[in-house]
């Protein structure tokens, strides 16, 4: 029995030795947990491809931000173009540069015109938008028809998209200037009974701004100039985009017209 027991002790020894963890098992590091994903990266292209109109903003705490709604009927709206943010709807038109790093927006100081509104609201409204606009901005959603912005300190704006002319037309569209006279004139049209036209003619500019030829006669303008609201006894002149229709309608034009800014403006007394 002494026997038995002297010869099964080299046994468990050795058992026992190939058992024990090695130094560099006891020693391994633990696994490290994966990295975050990295953020996708903003399609500045569907940027560019809407007007984006403000529909909503709280505060950190969730409480509505009144002083950026004054104008109910006109509605703070961002156009993003060749790396410049623009605003459209405060007091003055503003803009500055703005740059995109995986889901963040930062968004330089921005300039604007200088006129005044005799609206205090309003006027307010200017540094409203710019104090929330500057700096840094989380993206947190873009697609097609929303666009989510968080500031800094919190405030979350929320826009809705409306094609841009050139998403709806299919291109850049050509810039053109148009008289439009004071007054409009009655014109036929075999759909329209009564119709009144507005009465234009082209004006034409060097590249530094400074009219060329002489100006024709005013015709009778059958199309309508989006974004263009004409008032008797005022004569403008306007900065068009004049795009080509796909496939219009047999009864409508082949052209449409988008207004981008009123060069000037007269009154014309009767």
């Amino acid at each position: 029995m002494k026997r038995i027991l002297l010869l099964a002790l080299p046994i468990a020894l050795m058992t026992a030795c190939n058992n024990a963890p090695s130094a560099a098992e006891g020693d391994a590091a633990p696994a490290k947990a994966p990295a975050a994903a990295a953020a996708a990266p903003i399609d500045g292209k569907l940027l560019g491809a809407n007007h984006w109109v403000l529909d909503s903003a709280t505060d950190s705490s969730g409480k509505r931000i009144d002083a950026l709604f004054v104008r109910a009927d006109k509605p703070v709206t961002l156009d993003f173009a060749d790396g410049r943010l623009s605003v459209d709807n405060a007091c003055n038109h503003m803009g500055g540069g703005y740059t995109l790093a995986g889901n963040e927006m930062t968004v330089s100081r921005m300039a604007s015109t200088m006129m005044a509104c005799t609206d205090q609201a309003l006027m307010a409204l200017d540094q409203a938008v710019g104090s929330r606009l500057e700096g840094t901005l989380k993206i947190d959603q873009l697609d097609a028809s929303t666009l989510k912005l968080t500031s800094a300190t919190g405030d979350v704006l929320t826009f809705r998209g409306e094609p841009t002319a050139e998403t709806r037309y299919g291109g850049p569209g050509e810039t053109v200037f148009l008289e439009v006279d004071s007054r409009t004139k009655p014109c036929s049209h075999p759909l329209i009974r009564n119709m009144q036209c507005l009465q234009v003619r082209e004006v034409h500019y060097d590249d530094k701004g400074l009219e060329q030829g002489k100006r024709g006669e005013f015709y009778n303008f059958y199309d309508s100039i989006e974004g263009y609201a004409h008032e008797d006894g005022v004569r403008n002149v306007l900065r068009v985009k004049r795009y080509e229709v796909k496939n219009p309608p047999a009864d409508a034009s082949s052209r449409a017209y988008v207004l981008d800014m009123v060069v000037g403006s007269e009154v014309v007394k009767k």
